[in-house]
């Protein structure tokens, strides 16, 4: 296994780095969702207070 990791650290290090973006944009992602709910929220409390 040792070797393995020796032999192909360029691979390695692509792999760890693709699994930390795909991470990242998948919290972004959900982040934006969120968002976008607490801005629909508060149009419409807007809404009413008017």
């Amino acid at each position: 296994m040792y070797l393995f990791f020796v032999q192909n650290a360029l691979y390695v290090v692509l792999v760890v780095a693709l699994i930390i973006w795909a991470g990242i944009s998948w919290y972004i992602t959900r982040l934006d969702k969120k968002v976008e709910m607490l801005e629909q929220k508060v149009l419409s409390i807007q809404q009413d207070v008017k």
